[in-house]
């Protein structure tokens, strides 16, 4: 059976209190006093315990939670114990300040303060100090590098940027997941869930769900100790089918709308999109008409499955210095979104990390390793199935002519559209059929957009990083630093290497080996000087910190912190601090062939000369549909409404990528309330400038009859009557800065009541709003924030006779959500979850009867994505 080594504490000492401790395996160095001295009786014990709270990741010191000088949110033990959700990082769903948006059933992506997205680069991740993303995306895939239930010791999220310590483009802010240490936590544990989700799901029947965890650690003699996790999960992911036409207007003026519009785009439908529809003239006026494309449902696998494991060897050099070697992998199958949905398939994750704790040092590296395995692209093969029937320029001639023999027949327009597209469709493959299900596993071994859907990507991450508390070492060296001064220096550097593929990545530097290695780096490091002032009732501290990438000169992030304790209870935070993000991969080097649309990277190694010689898409859209318009109501010819209106055309003003870039400033107060700090409430505001955001933006470049880009002196009568006209198109989408500067503000309030009798009761509201964006040019990423959001949540684990439980109720405003894929609102939505337990001292078992979402209210988190039900559930837990 498992055995955790009691807290035994000790009379609180301010001298001892500033010390390095080893906690959770990562060694951490004390600032400044976290108690008063004052004698230890039983009830004082409790109130030591609550006052003393400790964390890491705000200043990459151990430092009380109640003194840390930016905003910083824990999920203990005793609070994921509690909690109704159905893992922790469900549970983080409820912290105060988080954003959670959900993809998938596997696939949930964390933000805070603004400007979420399904592929969240701004936000960074870790495990024990560690990067658990999935390099080529730049950011991670939910959990599945991650941490078991029964390996979990803690969680840390810093709301706000963190760049100045991190580095790592943490500019929206971050969360460490402390896992247990096994000369610590010893002995077997094994979690079994069993669920149902899809109840009254009208798209699909109920559905089962499992996950097994297992845990095993050993210290095998005070000097050696080991840990293994595995955990395999088994279910029925949430489905995407939301049938809203983006393009209802497609077919305005002509009078076809709904589902007579015969250019229909409905948004968890795929091969109908912009780049799959045709202008046909049809009895003298101009159609705007798409590929039928699949529902979502018809090209995507919705059984998910997780297999994730780890290994830890951890040595302790001297009682207070560990040296600890861990392996990570994951296998797995679930739905991913990025500009698309994406079906990930045989996916593999696995990464290889080394730590060094001492009081002094910290120092790491570790080596991650991506391989996409089967996985493909939604739309593309969506796209592909329908070309690969029968081509666009085939089905079009189809079209056609069933058209006119239609009208010819007696047929209204709208019947003869719908009658069309019967025709032309004859023999289209159908969904389920064998022949269906033959050529989708063709296209899913496909390696170009084009004709295929393949993802195929193989990526790997090369970290290092060490870091050296000088005050500590000058002290213990027998060195003049003043006790009431810390010191603190790092540096770090990172490489990321591609395989290129031919269709995702090419290696741009090497012409005559566009498949030889891609490599991208940086280099980094910080310098943090603290001094503990007026009976260390102030503590201040700078860090200044520089990063180097490829690409780019040098770039300085600035912290300036500033904690005011007049009692030990109550304090006072305010902190400036500025963030750089650098282009990730995928921004960078990209070189996708994308349903006819070539989506590249924006550095200039990549994008040479398309900028200047592109035209912005969305001024050829308005340009085209004012042409349709002449000819349709105006009585113009085609030629006579391409020069009217090629005035409409606007050259695109956007440039090569640079780094992003956040300026903010925080006020904070934290204190603990009523007698023995039962009461523990936190207060935050925050003001962020955002600028050089990184969005795409999608330009066509006008071709010549032989596919070749019309030369700079072209006039622009022979641009416009290129950009009039599909085949006179070469489509790019972009990766640049937004010209905007955009301000957006915001803060919270959190309150925690550990109540007499074992209950923990919680409630935190958060307000988010995008202020205003100056010179706004619409390319600037979503706020997709929804303003006002809170939670409430109450437990205890042991009401009467070991039963206990737990329930939270989270509820959020619609927001307004803008994406590649579709822009609109999301309504308002709101969840209870709810657990009971049970708890056997002998023979050490645990039972959980859970439910997230139980009054099974589906809602969506994002347009685009998928409809969440509730999720049912029984867990099962011994020896935790």
């Amino acid at each position: 059976m498992p055995t955790t080594t009691p807290y035994k504490p000790a009379k609180p000492n301010v001298r001892a209190l500033c010390r390095p401790a080893l906690i959770g395996g990562i060694m951490v160095v004390a600032s400044g006093p976290v108690l008063a001295q004052r004698s230890l009786q039983p009830t004082a014990l409790a109130d030591t315990t609550r006052l003393g709270e400790v964390v890491v990741a705000a200043s990459k010191v151990e430092e009380s939670m109640l003194q840390s000088p930016v905003t910083v949110e824990k999920l203990t033990a005793r609070q994921l114990r509690l909690t109704p959700a159905p893992s922790f990082f469900d549970a983080i769903e409820h912290v105060k300040g988080v954003q959670v948006i959900t993809p998938s059933l596997g696939f949930k992506v964390i933000n805070a303060r603004g400007f979420t997205n399904t592929t969240n680069v701004r936000f960074v991740q870790l495990v024990d100090g560690i990067d658990n993303q999935a390099p080529h995306i730049g950011g991670p895939i939910g959990n599945v590098l991650g941490p078991s239930d029964l390996d979990i010791q803690a969680v840390e999220i810093v709301p706000g940027t963190a760049a100045a310590l991190y580095g790592l483009n943490a500019i929206n802010g971050l969360a460490n997941f402390s896992t247990r240490n096994p000369f610590r936590s010893e002995g077997l544990s094994v979690q079994q869930k069993v669920g149902v989700n899809h109840v009254n799901d009208a798209n699909t029947g109920a559905h089962l769900f499992s996950e097994t965890s297992v845990r095993y650690a050993k210290a095998v003699n005070p000097k050696l100790a080991f840990k293994m996790n595995g955990t395999y999960l088994r279910g029925y992911d949430w489905m995407a089918t939301d049938p809203t036409d983006i393009n209802p207007n497609g077919n305005a003026t002509t009078g076809l709308f709904g589902t007579d519009n015969p250019a229909r785009d409905p948004v968890s439908s795929y091969g109908n999109e912009s780049s799959n529809r045709s202008n046909l003239t049809l009895g003298g006026k101009s159609y705007q008409v798409a590929r039928t494309g699949y529902r979502e449902q018809d090209v995507v696998d919705y059984r998910l499955q997780t297999f994730r494991y780890d290994a830890a060897l951890h040595y302790k050099l001297t009682p207070t210095a560990e040296l600890a070697y861990t392996y990570r992998g994951a296998n797995f199958d679930n739905v991913y979104q990025r500009s698309n949905r994406f079906q990930l398939s045989d996916y593999h994750l696995q990464q290889h990390a080394l730590q060094l704790t001492t009081p002094v040092v910290q120092a790491r590296t570790y080596f991650t390793q991506e391989n996409t395995g089967r996985s493909y692209n939604l739309r593309s093969m969506a796209e592909n199935l329908d070309r690969s029937f029968k081509p666009d320029a085939r089905w079009n001639q189809d079209y056609t002519a069933a058209w006119n023999r239609a009208t010819q027949d007696g047929q209204t327009v709208a019947q003869a559209h719908a009658a069309a597209r019967a025709a032309a469709d004859a023999g289209r493959l159908q969904p389920g059929t064998p022949a269906f299900k033959q050529r989708l596993r063709e296209l899913a071994g496909i390696n170009n957009w084009d004709q295929g859907a393949a993802l195929r990507v193989q990526a790997e991450l090369l970290h290092a990083e060490g870091q050296v508390n000088v005050g500590e070492a000058l002290r213990r060296g027998g060195k003049a630093l003043p006790a009431w001064t810390d010191l603190l220096v790092g540096i770090d550097h990172r490489t990321y290497f591609i395989q290129p593929d031919g269709n995702y990545f090419i290696n741009p530097e090497k012409g005559e080996d566009p498949y030889s290695t891609l490599t991208y780096g940086k280099t980094g490091g910080f310098v943090q000087a603290g001094a503990r002032l007026l009976q260390e009732k102030i503590r201040l501290t700078a860090t200044l910190r520089a990063d180097k990438n490829d690409y780019f000169s040098t770039r300085f992030n600035p912290r300036l912190t500033a904690v005011y304790s007049p009692t030990q209870r109550h304090n006072f935070r305010v902190s400036y601090q500025s963030g750089y993000r650098f282009p990730s991969l995928f921004e960078g080097f990209s070189n996708v062939n994308s349903g006819q649309v070539k989506r590249i990277g924006g550095l200039r190694v990549m994008s040479d000369g398309v900028f200047e010689n592109s035209y912005l898409r969305s001024s050829i859209d308005a340009f085209n549909a004012a042409i349709t318009r002449d000819v349709n109501t105006g009585g113009l010819s085609r030629s006579q409404a391409i020069a009217k209106n090629q005035g409409t055309l606007v050259k695109n003003p956007y440039t090569y990528l640079r780094p992003e870039h956040i300026k903010s400033l925080e006020l904070g107060y934290k204190a603990a309330l009523l007698p023995g700090g039962r009461l523990l409430a936190d207060v935050d505001f925050y003001y962020n400038t955002y600028r050089d955001f990184i969005a795409q933006v999608e330009a066509y470049v006008p071709i010549n009859a032989a596919g070749q880009p019309l030369s700079a002196d072209a006039d622009l009568n022979t641009v416009a009557t290129a950009l009039s006209a599909r085949a006179g198109q070469a489509r790019y989408r972009l990766w640049t800065n937004s010209q905007s500067q955009v301000y957006n503000y915001g803060g919270s309030l959190g309150l925690r009541y550990d109540v007499a009798g074992g209950y923990l009761a919680g409630a935190s509201v958060t307000y988010a709003r995008l202020d205003r964006t100056e010179s706004g040019d619409g390319l600037e990423d979503g706020f997709n924030t929804p303003r006002w959001a809170y939670n409430l949540s109450l437990g205890s684990e042991n009401v009467v006779k070991n039963f206990g439980f737990g329930l939270n109720f989270r509820w959020q405003a619609r927001y307004y959500s803008q994406t590649f894929l579709v822009t609109g609102y999301v309504p308002a939505y709101s969840t209870l979850d709810a657990q009971v337990s049970y708890r056997l001292p002998t023979p050490n078992l645990r039972l959980k009867l859970g439910a997230s979402n139980l009054l099974n209210q589906y809602y969506v988190s994002y347009l685009g994505g998928p409809s969440v039900g509730g999720l049912y559930y029984l867990q099962v837990t011994y020896g935790l």
